[in-house]
């Protein structure tokens, strides 16, 4: 063989082990580095996932406290109710007009008032105020229900 062959070959192995010298390790960290990121996506993955699990469930416990708090409050609309029934009750036994509650009688609290109650000759709501009328005349409100007058003018 020629010497300029034997000359071409013992530099074409430098080259090639320049590359491997070089290169090789270059490429590895490069490799490397990819592998990382894979790794650093996935658990930026996982963490998005995870945090979207916890505000999920967060949001189904806040719904269902709002619900309970709805339930709540119609309840306690329900007993304010029924606390006024039994207001109103209990107002309608001070003026006597549920007698026939405690009594046991058939009769409404209308018959019994009106035909044989202390207050037959008088308005049926005495404590109530006269209503005005626009023209100034005041007209009880009993009595403009008994004559069948009414109050608008047209």
């Amino acid at each position: 063989m020629s010497t300029g062959l034997i000359i071409a070959i013992i530099v074409i192995a430098v080259i090639l082990i320049g590359l491997f010298a070089f290169v090789m390790p270059r490429m590895r960290a490069r490799a490397a580095e990819r592998a990382r990121q894979r790794e650093l996506e996935r658990q930026r993955q996982a963490a998005a996932t995870e945090s979207r699990q916890q505000a999920q469930a967060r949001n189904e416990r806040a719904e269902l406290a709002e619900r309970q708090a709805r339930i709540a409050e119609q309840e306690a609309v329900q007993a304010r109710a029924q606390a006024r029934v039994h207001e109103e009750r209990a107002e309608l036994h001070e003026r006597g007009l549920a007698d026939h509650e405690l009594t046991g009688d058939g009769a409404t609290s209308e018959d019994s008032t009106r035909a044989t109650g202390p207050m037959a000759d008088r308005d049926e709501f005495p404590d109530r105020e006269r209503i005005g009328t626009r023209d100034g005349n005041a007209v009880p409100e009993g009595e403009a229900a008994r004559t069948g007058t009414t109050d608008r003018q047209e």
